[in-house]
Order: C-alpha cells, then structure tokens, then sequence
C-alpha cells in the first residue's frame, strides 16, 4: 500500500506538467530509489550533527542556565567564521556533480585538490583572527558579566582546532557531489560520537576524567572533529577512488578550476554572510531580553535547527541529483529529482508538525526542569510548528537552484529575507511593541514565509535549469 501512494504521490509526469522531457523517463521506481540511494545517508549525516548539538547543549543545561547562555552566545560568530567554508562547499558539491554528470573525472579532482589548498589558507587566518580576538567578539554579541568568560573560552578551543573540521567539511562535500553521501554519514557519525562520549565524561568529570564544564564540552567536539577529518582524507586515498588526492597533478592552480570555484563559492559566501548577518542581528535582539529569556530561546532554536537539517538532507541530495541530471544535460530529470525530494520532504514536516504538536512541554522539559522555561518554550514550539511546515520545502527548493549553479538568486533570497525581513520584524515585535520574545519569533516566522515564496516561484520557473557551469 506504502509503495502504491508512492507510486501515485511522485509521478514524474506531473513534476513536468509542461515542460517536454529530454529524453526517455526512467519508471517511478527507479528514480525514487536513485533518490533514496543519496537521500537517506545525506538525512541521517545532517540529523546526527542536529541530534549532537541537541545533545550538546542538554549536557551543558546540567551546568545550569549561565552555561546554556554562554555557549548560545558563540553559535553566531561561529558560523560567520565558518560563511567562507559553507560558501566554498556549496562550490565544491554544485561543480563537482556537474562534473559527474559530465563525467569529467580529472576535473572533479582539480577542484576537490585546489579547495582543499583554498581552505587551508582561509582556514589559518580565521582561527587565528578568531582567537586573538574571541573576547570583542563575544562582547559585541551581547555577552553578560557572568557568560562573557565561559563563551570565550568556548569559542577559543572550537575556532582554535578549526583545520580538522574545515578540511573534512570540504572533502565531504566533494563525496557528496559524486554521490557518495554515506561516507560523509560515516565520517560525521564516528566524531559525533566520540564527541558526546567525551562530553560525558570532560563536562561532569566521570571515571576519572577531570570535570571541565563548558571547556570539556569544546574539547570534546574538536578531538571529534579530529577523528572525522582522519576518516574523510581515508575515503579520497584510494587509487581505485572516483576522487584520489594522490599525484601531483591538481594542485596548482588552473584559471577555468579557479573561475568556476570563485564564481560559484562567492555567490555561496554572499549567501552565508547575509544569512549570518541576520542571524547574528536576530541573536542581538533576543540576548538583550536577559540570561532567563535567552535560555528559552537557544533551546527553542536548537529544536527548530534539529527540524532544519531534515531538509537540509534533502536539500544536499537535490544539490547532487540536479547537479548531475543538468551535466547530462537533461534538464527534465532535473526538474523531476527536485519535484521528488521535496514531496519527500513535505511528507517528514508533517510528521514533524504532529511531533511537536503533541509533545512540546516534554520535548523542552529535556533541556530544563524550569516550570517557567517549560510554559514559554512550549508556546514558541507551537509556533515553530508552521514553520516546520515552510522551511523544509524552503530548503529543497534552494538546494535545487545551487546545484543548477543559480547562487545569486539564493542569496537575494537570503538578503531580503534573512538580513532584512527578520531583524526588522523581530526588533518592532519584540521591543516596540512589547512582543518579547515570542514576538521575535513571530519575526522569525514572517521571514520564513518570504524565503519560502521566493524559492518556490523560482524554482516554478525553470530559469535556473539553464544557467552554465
């Protein structure tokens, strides 16, 4: 019965509507298990990395509130020092399908080899920015007198062993782009658990380990990060390999391997930065509410970023499938992998929305036994809820453009929206018109609506199909 509303649900044909296909159309089933050979590994990599944050900070919360606050006041900073690995990575996945598609091998490999180059160089200068300067930048988030230390110190050891996780970023993404989303499930699923059993035992200080708070906590996710980097050099080693760093060949620098990364990855750190700066302004609005209200938020954020990276898998998938279906130069299957991943998608979120529906005060309850935390947490997530319902599409839509190449108009999205939208929003529901925090999000979600829109009604358009890289 499951398989027979499958069959019904996605049909190629529809996906088309009237759009002449290119070629011949493979049965139903054959593209939705050539979808699900690449979605299911890319959905179980982004939800661990959501379920170790969850993790994350519910080991942290036994430290109390000052703890969760301190390490929500680093999340910000951290992904803005991380906007020119996303950006770069978005790159690496879109080019390197493209060229799966085209099946270039040797130039997959020039631009797996010349990234890596890219980000050591980046990767050296923005941990080194990043520690010298962790306390302006934790002031300039809105650090309090008894957070400002402990996020500091955070910030210090995550952006100071920085290289493992950079380098791993990229060589995943590059996996990804080849179709290989089970190695990047691997590599991120080996260090993510080293990275809690170590928190377990660095945070509370168990079985002789000495207790070291919120610095056990970093250490453990980079010594997991160092695990995860091991693994993802192992996996491109290979002679046999469809990527081989063995060889001299690659690694200087060719002008048409640098344009295309340059030209894409630039479009993709416009994206991230505009996306970090609304963040960033939207973390500033809420922090000034104080320690209690901050709480709330980072526990409701880290439940709406763990219902993200279901999309996101999604949307890594769609990077891959468009990607390669446009290298072949068939657009029409293009359209139908996208049309798929997002039925697909579409199917989690209400699943997700029941979720949340029934289950809000349990599901805040994990993070704190604060009856104040529970009854405010609790009214955001239903909230959360509608967002559920527009992010996930949102998400496959823009994971279809990046993989066509059409960056710019990703991060238009991201600079209406994000940078606008949201912090304008939630600043006048928030403090003009005494909103609080449930106004912000109220923001939150208006801005959600926009992103959605705007993805859909390019993605409806089909221009992003014929765009060249």
């Amino acid at each position: 019965m499951w398989s027979r509303f499958l069959n019904w649900y996605i049909k190629p044909q529809r996906m088309l509507k009237h759009v002449p296909a290119s070629g011949e159309i493979p049965p139903t089933n054959e593209l939705l298990n050539r979808t699900m050979r690449i979605v299911w590994p890319a959905i179980m990599e982004s939800v661990l990395i959501g379920l170790v944050g969850i993790v994350d900070t519910m080991m942290v919360s036994t430290l109390g509130t000052v703890a969760i606050s301190a390490v929500g006041l680093t999340t910000q900073p951290k992904y803005i020092g991380l906007c020119v690995f996303f950006g770069l990575n978005v790159a690496v996945s879109a080019l390197v399908a493209r060229r799966r598609g085209e099946d270039d091998k040797d130039s997959a490999n020039r631009i797996l080899k010349q990234s890596l180059l890219i980000t050591i160089v980046c990767t050296v200068l923005i941990s080194v920015a990043f520690v010298v300067f962790a306390s302006p930048i934790i002031s300039i988030c809105g650090s309090a007198a008894d957070t400002h230390e402990y996020a500091v110190e955070y910030l210090q050891i995550i952006m100071g062993g920085l290289v493992f996780n950079s380098l791993s970023m990229v060589i995943n993404a590059a996996q990804r782009g080849i179709g290989n989303t089970k190695i990047a499930m691997r590599t991120n699923m080996v260090s993510n658990l080293i990275n809690i059993v170590l928190n377990y035992l660095l945070i509370g200080g168990k079985f002789g380990f000495p207790a070291l708070g919120i610095r056990g906590a970093a250490i453990a996710t980079v010594i997991g990060s160092i695990a995860g980097c091991v693994m993802s050099f192992a996996s491109v080693l290979h002679i046999e390999g469809y990527l081989y760093l063995g060889g001299r060949e690659g690694y200087h620098f060719d002008r048409r391997t640098l344009s295309s990364v340059a030209k894409m990855s630039s479009g993709a750190l416009a994206e991230q930065l505009f996306l970090r700066f609304g963040f960033f302004v939207f973390s500033l609005i809420v922090a000034r509410l104080g320690t209690r209200d901050f709480a709330v938020h980072q526990i409701c954020m880290n439940v709406l970023n763990f219902t993200f990276f279901f999309g996101d898998g999604l949307s890594t998938a769609a990077v891959t499938l468009v990607g390669q279906s446009l290298g072949q130069k068939r657009a029409d299957l293009a359209r139908i992998f996208g049309g798929i991943c997002q039925r697909l998608g579409f199917l989690i979120s209400l699943a997700l929305f029941t979720i949340l529906i029934v289950f809000a005060p349990q599901i805040v309850g994990c993070f704190s036994s604060d009856p104040e935390i529970i009854r405010d947490g609790s009214q955001i997530l239903y909230l959360i809820t509608y967002i559920v319902l527009l992010q996930i599409a949102m998400v496959v839509y823009c994971g279809c453009l990046r993989g066509a190449g059409d960056i710019r108009f990703v991060a238009l999205i991201g600079l209406i929206s994000v940078s606008i939208v949201r912090p304008a929003i939630s600043w006048l529901l928030c403090w003009p018109l005494g909103g609080g925090l449930f106004g912000a999000w109220i923001g939150l979600s208006c801005e959600q609506t926009v992103r959605y829109l705007l993805s859909f009604l390019r993605f409806r358009s089909g221009k992003w199909t014929q765009i060249d890289i």
